[in-house]
């Protein structure tokens, strides 16, 4: 008589154990569809919570990425890390505008909040997310990544001041080739099989011969140029180790300009300009927020002794960015991005002086930035061949007047 009695119990034990677990399991379900909720609810909206590091949710349906909200298409979805910085900004808007769903992963520690503004207000509802996350916190880029389920990333991401990495090389090692591991690892985890990286001329340092083209040997000095390097690398191992993973590397040379339509700018933190771009200081002086200009290394052995560059303007360069999507190989495909003129720096700042109109006071420093290459400009043959691209704006008078269209308007930043 005891031991049915025990059976009995037993029986009655597992059938309360099983009702639990359907408790619990319907209590799950009901979390997931509440949080599904909200984020569709408040994706585009303008509060906070919309920059909730859950991101967009994209359902993938025979080939087609449909998001959970209004918006639908078929072309790929797009994760653009550092989508809220300068470069990364113009390109997320360019995919916007051409109907990609795009999910920008910024940290925002040099990127902008307004950039993302001024992005989502150009979007349709649903087309927007955004992941507040550091490429360097591995299991939030890995959620990240799960949650949004892009079909292809656009790495940006990446601090880029030649003499700052001299100055803190493994902040640079760690920001840019540790972080594109982080990246890769979870594309892995997530099947995301495409990838545009988004690369240097640093790459290449001080060049024995010119135009660079892209067998010229690398040999890049500044540890900025050496972390995209071995970024590189990185990226050509994982397409060994996998062929179905694809991507195109662009070595972009000096960028500079603006949207033309006056949307988005360069706007660096105040505590970072010493580092910037010259365009970005002239700018600052023709507003009256620096007192002067300096041309930083005057004694190089180029046409009048100051560095001579590449000068690429932002459109034309986020336009061979996405162009690229379409033609990623395995082995990845890599070109230099630029305009195949060489510009010195005296011949940007008076171009800078004409265009804004401005009595900049100039002043000529001989001693140049620790890790900057004396003449640095591309052979684009390549990439134009590929891709059909060629850039637009070769007169940096043109690009000059597209920058000081934004700054003007917005002498303090977004």
């Amino acid at each position: 008589m005891y031991r049915p009695k025990m059976q009995r119990r037993s029986s009655r034990s597992r059938r309360q154990q099983r009702q639990s677990r359907m408790r619990a399991s319907a209590a799950a379900v009901l979390l997931v569809v509440g949080a599904l909720f909200y984020f569709r609810q408040s994706w585009n909206g303008s509060t906070k919570e919309s920059f909730a590091s859950a991101s967009a949710h994209f359902l993938k349906t025979e080939g087609v990425s449909v998001h959970t909200g209004v918006f639908q298409t078929t072309k790929k979805h797009v994760l653009v890390t550092g989508g809220a910085g300068f470069i990364g900004s113009h390109a997320a808007l360019k995919l916007v505008e051409t109907g990609h769903p795009v999910t920008i992963l910024d940290n925002l520690s040099r990127g902008n909040r307004g950039a993302f503004e001024v992005v989502r207000s150009h979007s349709k509802p649903g087309q927007l997310g955004f992941l507040e996350v550091d490429l360097g916190d591995r299991g939030a880029v890995c959620s990240g990544l799960r949650a949004s389920k892009p079909d292809l990333v656009m790495h940006f991401a990446a601090i880029a001041y030649v003499s700052e990495s001299v100055k803190d090389p493994l902040k640079y090692y760690q920001n840019i080739t540790a972080s594109t591991v982080n990246l890769l690892e979870c594309m892995k985890e997530s099947g995301v099989e495409e990838l545009v990286y988004s690369s240097t001329c640093a790459t290449y340092g001080n060049p024995s011969e010119l135009p660079i083209t892209e067998s010229t040997p690398t040999g890049p000095v500044s540890p900025y140029g050496k972390a995209k390097y071995m970024s590189e690398g990185i990226i050509r191992d994982v397409a060994r180790s996998n062929s179905d993973f694809k991507a195109g590397i662009l070595r972009y040379f000096n960028v500079y300009g603006s949207d033309e339509r006056g949307r988005l700018g360069e706007f660096p933190r105040p505590e970072l300009k010493h580092f910037g771009r010259i365009t970005g200081a002239c700018m600052d002086a023709a507003l009256g927020i620096a007192p002067k200009l300096t041309v930083m290394g005057t004694n190089h052995p180029t046409k009048d002794g100051s560095c001579v560059r590449d000068f690429i303007h932002v459109v034309d360069l986020v336009d061979a960015h996405v162009r690229l999507m379409g033609s990623l190989q395995n082995p990845p495909v890599l070109f230099n991005v630029g305009t195949g003129k060489g510009v010195s720096v005296k011949e940007i700042v008076r171009a800078c002086v004409e265009v804004t109109g401005k009595n900049i006071t100039v002043v000529m420093q001989e001693e140049a930035r620790p890790g900057d290459a004396a003449e640095v400009w591309a052979d684009p043959s390549a990439v134009e061949a590929y891709l059909g691209w060629k850039a637009k704006y070769t007169d940096v008078r043109e690009g000059l007047s597209h920058a000081w269209e934004w700054r003007r308007k917005h002498p303090n930043g977004y």
